[in-house]
């Protein structure tokens, strides 16, 4: 029986090509994610992309789908038995990292202060800033996306500390990692904390007012993984009371950030409506694309695939 791969990946000129040279003998059909009829849903043996979760019952003859984002807890529970599940973790990295890098810069700066200052025609020193120059930067959670901000971080002269729950060994763009249980006894070394961690049972609340508390009284807080890792109430408490010396939060929770959280007006913290990653750079896009297709080329060959969701 030959594989019908139905693709929902945003595929640009040539790109539906390259995928019909990797799988010749494969029905291919390419659609969007909202326009997937239950006929091609129930002949699809492989998918590629961002299909509706409760959509997935419909494909009875699916046995791989990977989606293009990295996270993945939105079809729990929504996929066929016993179908492999990759996601595209690691695409986006690189958007992310330097989203953090520029919400870390932009506080260093005092940049949302001088903004405020630009809107009312208001001509202001708003007195010292910070540089991460010689500061320590841990990263809680050093992953694709971690690694990627912590390299930026390095190239500006920080030393970088990443947690993770197993160490297995040394992780590009670290000083230094070390096992997610000391998080406790880092922070109060470090000048900048940012939170680059996933959903999870063991992730929700991480950062309450107790760890805030642990920072220094000057630190920076950087969260982009999920908005459930930060216990936002603890933290504008903190930075109302005079901690920290600034945030930036790309992820809320909920999201969107309802009109009345006391967020949006914590001075020198800039809010973001989770845009750090997303399609909206190329080479995510195209990274993508190649992660798909590299794990087409494993699937036909019966390799191991990259990024599987166990």
């Amino acid at each position: 029986m030959s594989e019908y791969i139905l693709n929902l990946l945003p595929l640009k000129d040539g790109e539906e090509e390259e995928f019909q040279a990797i799988a010749p003998g494969a029905v291919h059909v390419r659609a969007r994610s909202g326009t997937v009829t239950p006929e091609q849903l129930a002949q699809a043996t492989v998918i590629f992309g961002w299909p509706r979760p409760e959509a997935m019952k419909e494909a009875v003859s699916l046995k791989w789908f990977q989606t293009m984002w990295a996270g993945t807890d939105e079809y729990a529970g929504m996929l066929p038995e016993g179908v492999l599940f990759t996601s595209s973790s690691g695409s986006n990295s690189r958007s992310v990292a330097e989203h953090m890098l520029t919400g870390l810069l932009a506080v260093c700066r005092r940049l949302p202060a001088y903004l405020n200052s630009q809107r009312a025609h208001i001509w202001k020193d708003e007195g010292p800033m910070k540089t991460i120059l010689g500061g320590t930067v841990l990263v809680v959670g050093a992953g694709h996306v971690g690694s990627d901000f912590a390299r930026l971080c390095q190239g500006l002269g920080a030393r970088t500390v990443g947690l993770k729950r197993t160490v297995t060994g040394a992780v590009e763009g670290f000083d230094q990692v070390c096992p997610l249980d000391e998080l406790e006894a880092l922070l109060p070394q470090a000048d900048v904390v940012a939170l680059a961690l996933p959903h999870s049972p063991q992730t929700a609340g991480l950062m309450d007012a107790r760890r805030i508390s642990m920072m220094k009284d000057d630190a920076i807080l950087i969260s982009a993984g999920r908005g459930s890792v930060l216990d936002q109430e603890a933290l504008v408490e903190a930075m109302r009371g005079g901690k920290l010396w600034g945030a930036a939060l790309d992820v809320t929770d909920p999201e969107p950030l309802p009109p009345d959280s006391p967020l949006w007006d914590v001075p020198n913290l800039l809010l973001t409506p989770h845009v750090a990653g997303g399609m909206r750079l190329e080479i995510t896009r195209r990274r993508c694309v190649e992660m798909a297709q590299e794990n087409l080329r494993r699937y036909l060959a019966g390799e191991t695939l990259v990024n599987l969701i166990r």
